[in-house]
């Protein structure tokens, strides 16, 4: 039963992906298997999730074999309650899409490549070894880069060709750093690594492979300085593709990097600390500069997901109880903030045919639904209590007090100003401020409101959930804090990996 449970996350996506190949004339059908299919892979991630917390650590090997010969999946509650925002954003999207993506996208296969994108995303979190995280890493960029470019439009193809280069790069640097660690220790599982790295007498070259994963990890994540690909290819594709790529991808790369350090190369952390607050501290600031400096909607978000990352990998850094915890519900506030976000812009560009905020104006007097539903994941990514952002950014911020980090804690607060400032301007220009006379041919109510209605459900439920998280997050922080404990010690895991017999089927 364990196996199945941990399985069905990944099962559910991949058949559903198949089906829809399957049946590639029929848009209806694609639709509707791609909404089906993706609410589907909700339930089954929230069993996982339930699982998870209830009898903690899950383990499976496929084909039989134990670990560390075997291919371990591993589902704790940070691995868990990860598939399940993923696939609650997978969701969402979906049905956001019915609006926004046409039929010459779906004859493209734009199902089929979304749920392969889901499966990619599950089972880099469910892995329980590193190569094969490079195998998921490897299937999120074939299935994401054919999104991106998708449309075959000039800034599309470089935007995509940006992403697919430095992805590349990434990818190169993390079969370097497995190369010498399994040339060194003999095993690539996790846990595994965990123990011979322990007590391994060479510690130099475990130093230079774990170097390589956190450049690699880094990259994928948009850490200062290897963000530039992310807000240059960001805004390019459609809406629904760009909103799961911010909710998702480079939360990969973070929780790589977390379970990288409180896992496989935890005695080597006091080595890296200096480095990662360092670079956690530039992120943010760098990426949140970046979208003050701009003046489109979309660019000014994929900035924001530069800055935000930012805070995530300071809880890491920080390493205290706290820290961790605070990680865990910042990741799990701006998934859904993040995408609600530019789900929201999806719908600007649908009412004013642009989301440059110089060419647009009026929505707060022609759509003050729409305001509202901007207000809250905004305000809520600036920090404004009681939404979630508040109570994220103040776990990361009271741990770095707890442990003398001043001047990172300054730069946080400062961030979190200029975070604010980047939303007000969103506001007071798309909203607050008339629309412009002279707006270009054909961007000004360019679209019209066909089916909106199906962009407005996800947006309005995740505004709802960012106002519940942060009036009612302590059930929720209590979890992020047990994941935390999880992280904090390794012991479980490992033995549940290590431990686990055998489940048939080899001689």
């Amino acid at each position: 039963m364990n196996e199945l449970v941990i399985f069905l996350p990944l099962l559910v996506p991949l058949c559903a992906a198949v089906c829809l190949l399957l049946t590639a004339k029929s848009i209806r059908f694609q639709r509707i298997g791609g909404v089906v299919g993706s609410i589907l892979t909700l339930i089954a991630s929230s069993y996982l999730l339930w699982q998870t917390d209830v009898h903690g650590v899950i383990v499976a090997q496929a084909g039989g074999w134990a670990a560390p010969l075997g291919i371990t999946f591993a589902a704790d509650r940070l691995g868990a309650v990860m598939v399940f925002i993923s696939s609650l954003m997978g969701a969402a999207v979906a049905i956001y899409s019915l609006s926004e993506i046409g039929e010459d996208y779906i004859r493209k296969f734009f199902y089929p490549l979304f749920l392969f994108l889901l499966f990619g995303v599950n089972g880099a979190f469910l892995t329980g070894d590193l190569f094969n995280l490079y195998v998921w890493f490897e299937v999120m960029l074939i299935s994401s880069f054919v999104l991106v470019s998708m449309g075959g439009k000039k800034n599309e193809l470089e935007g995509g060709l940006k992403y697919v280069c430095l992805n590349l790069l990434a990818s190169a640097l993390f079969l370097a750093g497995a190369g010498i660690l399994y040339g060194k220790l003999g095993t690539l599982n996790m846990a595994d690594l965990s123990v011979k790295i322990a007590t391994a007498s060479e510690p130099t070259w475990i130093i230079s492979g774990s170097m390589l994963l956190l450049v690699s990890f880094g990259l994928k994540a948009g850490v200062f300085p290897l963000f530039f690909w992310l807000p240059a290819s960001y805004h390019t594709p459609p809406v629904a593709v760009s909103a799961i790529f911010a909710g998702l991808l480079t939360k990969v790369g973070v929780y790589a990097l977390i379970r990288a350090y409180t896992l496989i190369f935890t005695p080597l952390f006091g080595e890296i600390q200096g480095i990662l607050i360092t670079i956690s501290v530039l992120t943010m600031i760098t990426g949140v500069l970046g979208a003050a400096s701009h003046f489109e909607m979309r660019k000014i978000l994929s900035f924001h997901i530069v800055s935000q990352i930012g805070y995530m990998t300071l809880g890491l850094a920080f390493m205290t109880p706290l820290a961790l915890a605070a990680a865990i519900f910042y990741l799990i506030h701006h998934i859904i903030v993040k995408t609600n976000l530019f789900l929201v812009s999806g719908i600007v560009i649908r009412k004013k045919g642009s989301d440059d905020l110089a060419r647009i104006g009026g929505l707060y007097k022609s759509a003050p639904w729409l305001a509202a539903l901007f207000f809250i994941p905004a305000f809520s990514l600036g920090g404004i209590p009681p939404l979630s952002g508040f109570w994220a950014k103040l776990g990361i911020i009271q741990s770095g007090l707890d442990i003398g980090a001043y001047v990172s804690v300054a730069a946080a607060l400062g961030v979190g100003i200029l975070t604010l400032f980047s939303m007000t301007k969103i506001w007071a220009e798309a909203f607050w401020k008339k629309q412009p006379e002279h707006a270009p041919e054909g961007e000004r109510e360019s679209c019209g409101d066909g089916h909106i209605a199906w962009m407005v459900i996800p947006v309005t439920f995740l505004a709802i959930c960012t106002v519940v998280i942060g009036l009612f997050g302590e059930p929720l922080f209590a979890f992020s804090e047990r994941a935390a404990a999880q992280l904090a010690d390794s012991s479980e895991y490992i033995s549940a990996v290590l431990d686990a017999p055998e489940t048939g089927g080899h001689e």
